[in-house]
Order: C-alpha cells, then structure tokens, then sequence
C-alpha cells in the first residue's frame, strides 16, 4: 500500500534524497527548496512511501514563472518502485492541490533522454512544449577570454552599483518575453522581481554583470551560484531591443566566464531552450557543448489520466 504524505522543512531531506537519486544530473539541496518556496506563492511537498520506505516524492508550485491557471509539479518515483500506481497517485494528489488554487492546467519536466518517463507523462494527457538541452562550458580547459572594450560600453558588476537594479528590471522587461515558451507569463512587479528573482539563495550581485550606455543600463547577465559544488549557472543574459545586435551579450558572456573561472569553477552550464537560436549560437560561439536536459510538458490537470 502506497501512503502520500505532506512533509514540511523538518523533513524535506526526504524528499531531496529521493529526487537526487532519480536526477542526479540536476540534484538539489534543501536549501534550494525552502528558498524556492519562498519566491513562489505557494509550494507542496508530498513523500510517496511504501512499507515504510520513501519510494517516490512529488513537488506543487503555484504562482512561479507560469501563465495565470497553470501550475508546476514534478513527480519522482525510484527505479525499482515503478509500475506500481505511486507515480499516479503523487499526480492525482498534485493535481487536487494544483486545482484547489485556480489551476487548470500543468507544466513538468521529464529528464530529455528518459523515454520512459516522457511516455508516461504523453499517456496521461501531457504534450511535449518545450526542449532544454544543457549547455555546459568545461573552465579547467577553456582560456580565459579577452573582454574588449565596446565603443561607449561599460560593463560593471552589480554589487559596484545597487542602485541600478530599476535598469536591470527594465531590461528584464523586454528580455523575459522574448524567451520562447516564457510569452504568457506576467511580469512581477519591480518589489517581487528584486526580491524573488535577484536576493535568491545563489543571487549575488558581484555575479551579476551590468552594460551601461551613457550611464544608462542596456544588459545585464546573471549568473546563479549554489552554496556547494564546482558548477556555476546561466541565469539570464538579455539586452534591450534597441541594443541588441552591438555584442553586448558576447561582452557579457565573457566577463561571466572570466568571472567563474577566476574563482575556481569548474563548470559554467545553462539549460538553452531550443528554439532561442541567438543565445544558442552565442553559447556554442564560446565553446559551450551540448549535454542532454530536459523536456517540458503541459497538460489539463482534469482531463489527465492517471
């Protein structure tokens, strides 16, 4: 017999194992978790447990980086539990919470070279929206770019010039729309932005990379660093529309690299959607290669089969 239950923060290590053992090319912390619940409007975290023993563990978010009446779940079962009903009976409990909030419909993710996950998603009534290889840049190999200067270009770190932060969500404004797969979803207001998308547990503002024109903020590229380990991520690189095309997300770029590599990094990685092919060929351009990410699917949470 399958028992689901709610955990809370005390025992979220729970849920953090089970997920880490299923994708561990995407692994997590419970730090990650408790300061993802923070920036959402509301989070659930359910264990699917079987005689006693964790097999499965599920995730519910409303209210982040999605369109009004779409939610975000994720389901994990372990590999030796599967075929058992605990995957469907962690979507059915997902799906109840998701609803219970508004939601009619769902996104997910399905590891990109995992079939047998992305066809059991498509069974229950889940279509494929969207692909997000991983690009990754390997430090202790790559050279260390040269960052030339742009005519009448600065670039600075954030943390030299807080008050420029109304700038970089300007620029945020015109880049997150231009994100294939990000055009339904509203724009924070300035208050949450700041807090919710740029003081996050791996937010730092000397990682954060500022173009200034005159003074004025054209770009900004944000790099997320978790607490441990020896990979730093792509966050978002974007340029105001009427700058682009001038080599401001290269100039960038490269103080990002320049940046984890000082510091002793060893991977520099961003999970590219597809169909971005701007920031795609910038990355390749660089000396990113290709590694296999994730899929995103999206579904009627009432018209699922379980």
């Amino acid at each position: 017999m399958v028992e689901i239950e709610e955990i809370g923060e005390d025992a979220l290590v729970r849920l953090v194992d089970v997920h880490n053992t299923v994708w561990p090319q995407d692994a997590d912390t419970v730090e990650a978790y408790v300061d993802w619940r923070r920036q959402a409007e509301d989070m659930v975290w359910l264990v699917a447990s079987r005689a006693k023993v964790d097999v499965g563990a599920g995730v519910g978010i409303h209210g982040w980086h999605s369109p009004e009446g779409v939610g975000r779940l994720g389901v994990h079962v372990l590999a030796e539990a599967r075929g058992y009903g605990i995957g469907s009976a962690l979507l059915a409990s997902l799906g109840d919470w998701l609803q219970a909030r508004g939601c009619r419909e769902a996104m997910a993710q399905v590891a990109e070279e995992d079939d047998a996950s992305l066809a059991w998603a498509v069974h229950r009534g889940f279509a494929e929206v969207g692909r997000n290889p991983v690009l990754a840049l390997d430090l202790a190999t790559a050279e260390m770019p040269d960052v030339p200067a742009l005519t009448g270009i600065e670039i600075v770190a954030w943390s030299e010039r807080p008050e420029l932060a109304r700038g970089l969500y300007d620029v945020y404004l015109e880049a997150a729309p231009d994100i294939p797969g990000e055009e339904e979803v509203a724009s924070p207001a300035f208050e949450d932005w700041l807090e919710k998308d740029m003081q996050g547990e791996g937010d730092r503002p000397e990682a954060t990379f500022v173009a200034l024109a005159g003074g004025e903020v054209v770009g900004y590229g944000k790099l997320v660093i978790p607490a441990e380990g020896d990979t730093a991520w792509h966050d978002l690189i974007g340029v105001r529309r009427a700058w682009r095309g001038r080599g401001i997300a290269g100039a960038l770029k490269r103080e990002q690299i320049r940046w984890a590599k000082s510091r002793g990094y060893r991977w520099l990685k961003t999970a590219n959607e597809e169909r971005n092919e701007p920031v795609r060929r910038l990355n390749l351009r660089h000396g990113y290669r290709q590694e296999p990410g994730f899929v995103t699917v999206r579904g009627s949470l009432t018209g699922a089969r379980r």
